[in-house]
């Protein structure tokens, strides 16, 4: 009997050997098969990233940003009278390309749509036989599309050898919408400084970060140069295509300056730009120059206007300098943490070509411009956002002349005002994709030609008070001389000012001048707009 138990308990002990010997292997087969599927499930991981990155490499990101706005705009004129629209609708579409292939090289590109409602402006000398816009992308036309920006990005690491990251970029530059004109627009600022340039552009820029060798945060320096026209004609219709000369003279019209960061912690940022612009241009002065007889067989019946008006010439240079600085958050914490205040000072200063004058003077003459403003929070106190308010001003002087004919009014640009303009707008993000804006501008001008050229002709920088004052004299002296109190204008002007025949004879020219061109000044002007936005 003993040793029946015996070889039962060894029986036993010898099948539990076997089976936890049997249970180890599976978990060894188990763990090894584990391990294998681990090592399939890297690789098939890897491989899944790089067509991820490859996918991602050799693919545009396109974005979309659409706003359609309704504008009601005003012009009150230096004679009493208004003209203006109370429904200007349109519809701006911008489709943002992005394109990195590494981590030093990005391709930008926008293209652009900005159209009112129902109408085609392409060749305005047509009217009104191109302002209907119901055939427009159905007709037979041309291939126009319009690029608004294109170009290529390097980013570098050591310049010089130094720790000093660097760019360089050529192409349509992102030259609108700069620093602080940025705001209004609710836009990520572009590259310059908005009080002085705000135009599209096509050049190079490059760009130096100071900040790891001086220590100072945000310190960098942009070099920006470019063309804003070339005079090479067209390969089609010209026995020489492309040289460098036109029929009508100009040069090609050139600028070069740089973008100077002296500062910029995120919190507080300062920057300053100075520049100069060569071979400038402006109408020909319709008054000027050869004129054409009315009637060559009469010399009495009169000249009428220079056969080129409306052609273009060179004037002259200009230099010109802004600085500008934003608190982006005025306190650390609390309500004005999310506030923002800003102000800038800019500088203009023209140099006439010989025989030339600019802005209405042959000499050189310096204009200035200051800008503030303040973007403050809309909540409940609680911590719920409901938009953004903002509020501008800004003033400039008798020859002040910035490069912001690109600046997003449909009054013309604000900043060019030689006097003051005044801006409220409130900005609400309905969703995530979705935004609305109230905004109104209201400008106020001392002198003529703020949204002119750099000559006298259009950008001429008279004091409207003059001009007014001038056209009030030609009606005095012609109502006296209606009343029977002077047989004519030049002796109603001698006899209430002592002067000779000769200067009453010029100075009757004035006023009658300043009668004409009185009703075609603006005196102030109003634009307000609402518009929905859709961004993605």
């Amino acid at each position: 009997m003993k040793k029946i138990v015996t070889a039962s308990i060894v029986t036993a002990l010898a099948l539990t050997s076997v089976q936890a010997q049997s249970t180890t292997q599976r978990l060894a087969d188990i763990e090894a098969e584990l391990a294998k599927v681990k090592k399939d499930l890297k690789k098939q991981k890897k491989k899944l990233n790089e067509v991820k990155a490859h996918d991602a490499g050799d693919n545009i990101k396109w974005g979309a940003d659409i706003r359609t706005a309704y504008d009601n705009i005003n012009y009150d004129m230096a004679d009493g009278s208004s003209v203006g629209k109370d429904s200007l609708y349109s519809l701006r579409l911008w489709l943002n390309m992005a394109y990195a292939p590494n981590a030093n090289n990005v391709f930008k590109g926008q293209l652009s749509m900005n159209k009112a409602f129902g109408a085609s402006f392409d060749n305005p000398m047509m009217r009104p036989y191109d302002a209907f816009d119901w055939t427009s992308n159905e007709a037979l036309t041309d291939n126009t599309l319009k690029v608004r920006q294109a170009y290529w990005l390097y980013l570098g690491e050591n310049a010089f050898g130094a720790d000093m990251p660097w760019t360089f970029s050529l192409g349509r530059r992102p030259s609108t919408n700069g620093f602080l004109a940025n705001l209004a627009q609710d836009d990520p600022a572009q590259s310059p400084l908005g009080h002085i340039i705000n135009v599209e552009f096509d050049g190079l820029s490059s760009k130096l970060d100071l900040s790891n060798v001086t220590g100072v945060p945000g310190m960098s320096i942009k070099l920006c140069i470019g063309y804003g026209s070339t005079n090479a004609v067209p390969l089609i219709g010209s026995a020489t295509p492309n040289a460098d000369v036109e029929a009508n003279g100009l040069d090609d019209i050139k600028l070069a300056g740089f973008i100077f960061e002296p500062y910029n912690d995120g919190q507080f940022i300062v920057k300053a730009t100075a520049f100069k612009a060569y071979d400038l241009p402006d109408l020909i002065d319709p008054m000027a120059g050869p004129m054409i007889p009315a009637d060559p067989t009469n010399p009495a019946a009169g000249m009428l206007l220079n056969p080129m008006f409306g052609a273009m010439q060179q004037v002259g240079d200009m230099s010109g300098a802004a600085l500008s600085v934003l608190v982006d958050g005025v306190t650390e914490e609390g309500y004005f943490s999310d506030a923002k205040l800003f102000g800038s000072f800019a500088w203009s200063e023209t140099d006439p070509a010989d025989g030339q004058t600019m802005l209405g003077s042959a000499d050189s003459e310096s204009g200035t411009s200051y800008w503030f403003g303040a973007y403050l929070p809309v909540t409940d106190g609680e911590g719920e956002n409901y938009g953004t308010v903002g509020l501008e001003y800004n003033h400039g002087s008798q020859y002040w002349r910035p490069f912001t004919y690109a600046e997003d009014t449909m009054i013309g640009s604000k900043m060019a005002a030689r006097g003051d303009a005044w801006e409220a707008n409130y900005t609400y993000q309905l969703t995530e994709a979705l935004s609305m804006q109230l905004r109104y501008v209201n400008i106020d001008y001392d002198y003529t030609g703020s949204n002119g050229f750099f000559g006298s002709t259009t950008g001429g920088a008279m004091k409207i008070s003059d001009v007014k004052a001038g056209a009030q004299g030609f009606a005095d002296v012609n109502a006296a001389v209606a009343a029977g109190l002077a047989p004519d204008p030049i002796s109603a002007i001698q006899g209430q000012m002592g002067v000779d025949a000769a200067t009453a004879t010029e100075m009757y020219t004035q006023m009658a001048m300043a009668d004409a061109f009185l009703p075609s000044i603006v005196e102030s002007a109003q634009d307000f707009r609402f518009y929905i936005r859709y961004r993605f």
